[in-house]
């Protein structure tokens, strides 16, 4: 047996080894910040996260003399763990928009379930001030991780195409979220009174009224955050992974303060506030209001007319091009831009397309790549799937680096993405995707459309930028009209 000094020892061990998690999770953020730092950022935080795994080990006691400790601990971080090593394998990049939403689920469902489980602690303190702010952690700690849990199961529903990507605009929406709202703060004043009446008085099916209140909470809650993603259109998705991004972080920090965790705490503020900021920093890209995007659909009109599509004009009316002329046109060109969007993800062609523009730069073109905030379906999608083909950091660009550019430049090719090139945005008042920034990709002397067929983007209308007499369209899969254009260019 250990001796009773030993486990002394090892019981102040955990809030040091919390505090050096906590400065490395900073330095992770700090290191994701700029994508030449972003692996050992990515470093920081795995070390970090084995620090507060070990910690919490050695606080749940695995030494005691019953054992339970390591059984609390083992099982679930070696079945969570073998699932996470499967998702992890099996994801392509495609997925990892609906992984990450789907994680955040993961987060929200662990608050709602510490807030039931922190509630029925007999151990707990039920009256007093103590009591009180303690009854407010949890209510507010179900509220928060119910939004986030169904809130990002839509969100994963829309990215995986189980959803419609189109917005679910209720009559009165916003009446039955103020409703909502409404009753979340009524229900908290009712089960503090009902928390310090004591556990013993018997609810509809037996169940204490306080605990009754909170599961309702959770209905509504979850019923409240529903609603809130649903209501938000697929053009703002990438956006709304972003802040559930940042719920997840609220309510892993909710249930530190159930839990009163330290590291909880502060790892959550962290998570939060960075996923405010960079929602932020995306809707202010997308000429956005960060509130619209929060409560969904605001300010849409339901009488609106319906988007331009193209005027009727469909496969018939665009210029289509071959592998060779694309390639003539790239040898012949001086500087290219290349636009990356979903699509590319989708072919799995950025490692091909890493070698056209090896091949081109090695021939003295200017080759650069043009990266929407909102490209693909994820923040940063676009610049991770860049830097895994290995494409040099200093020729990607962001949208207000490159546009100023684009009437100089020669050929630009758009590989797999539609809506963030859609001039539709700034002529189409009737499009939900209008007022939104874009590449202007038609100021360009010429540009080739990589494109299965002639689908409208993920916001649901179709591109005018199709038809445009600079335009010429590469239907088939992007990965193989890649290798042809490098197969002719290297004959």
């Amino acid at each position: 047996m250990i001796s009773a000094s030993l486990i002394d020892a090892l019981s102040n061990i955990p809030a040091a080894a919390y505090m050096g998690a906590i400065v490395l999770f900073i330095l992770s953020l700090g290191g994701l910040s700029h994508p030449e730092t972003a692996r050992r950022g990515n470093l920081y935080g795995m070390i970090g996260m084995a620090i507060a795994i070990a910690a919490t080990f050695l606080l749940a006691n695995p030494w005691s003399v019953t054992g339970s400790g390591w059984a609390l601990v083992l099982v679930p971080l070696l079945a969570g763990g073998a699932i996470g090593a499967v998702m992890a394998q099996r994801v392509a990049m495609t997925g990892m928009p609906q992984l990450v939403a789907l994680l955040h689920s993961f987060v929200g469902l662990a608050a709602v379930l510490v807030g039931v489980a922190s509630a029925m602690d007999s151990g707990a303190p039920h009256t007093g001030p103590e009591a009180v702010v303690h009854q407010l952690e949890i209510w507010v700690g179900v509220a928060i991780g119910a939004v986030t849990f169904t809130g990002s199961v839509v969100a994963w529903g829309k990215l995986r195409g189980t959803f419609s990507g189109r917005p679910l605009l209720l009559p009165g929406r916003h009446a039955l979220n103020a409703v909502a709202a409404l009753g979340l703060v009524v229900g908290a004043a009712a089960y503090v009174h009902f928390s310090a009446a004591g556990h013993g008085a018997a609810a509809v099916g037996g169940l204490d009224p306080a605990l009754a209140l909170l599961i309702a909470n959770a209905v509504l809650s979850g019923l409240l955050g529903l609603h809130l993603v649903a209501a938000i259109g697929g053009a703002d998705m990438p956006v709304v992974v972003s802040l559930l991004n940042s719920y997840s972080g609220w309510a892993a920090a909710s249930a530190g303060f159930m839990l009163s965790n330290d590291l909880l705490i502060v790892t959550g503020a962290l998570v939060g506030s960075s996923g405010a900021i960079l929602s932020k920093i995306m809707c202010d890209a997308m000429n956005r209001s960060i509130w619209s995007v929060v409560f969904g659909g605001f300010g849409a009109q339901s009488g609106a007319a319906p988007a331009k599509t193209g005027d009727g004009r469909g496969r018939d009316d665009v210029i289509e091009t071959t592998t060779a002329q694309v390639a003539e046109q790239a040898r012949a060109a001086g500087s290219i831009v290349i636009v990356p969007g979903y699509g590319l993800a989708v072919a799995r062609a950025q490692h091909l397309v890493h070698e056209f523009t090896s091949r081109l730069r090695a021939d003295g073109v200017n080759v650069r790549y043009a990266i929407h905030p909102v490209a693909g379906r994820l923040p940063g999608h676009m610049n991770v799937l860049l830097a895994e083909a290995g494409v040099p950091y200093d020729i990607v660009l962001e949208m207000d680096e490159i546009n100023e550019d684009l009437p100089e430049t020669d050929l630009v090719l758009v590989i797999g993405a539609n809506d963030i090139v859609n001039p539709g945005a700034e002529t189409d008042a009737s499009s939900p995707i209008y007022g939104m920034p874009v590449l202007q990709v038609w100021k360009s002397a010429q540009v080739v459309v990589f494109k299965r067929g002639m689908s409208a983007g993920y916001a649901g209308v179709q591109n005018p930028l199709f038809f445009e007499g600079n335009t010429s369209m590469m239907f088939g899969d992007a990965k193989d009209s890649l290798a042809g254009i490098l197969a002719t260019l290297q004959g």
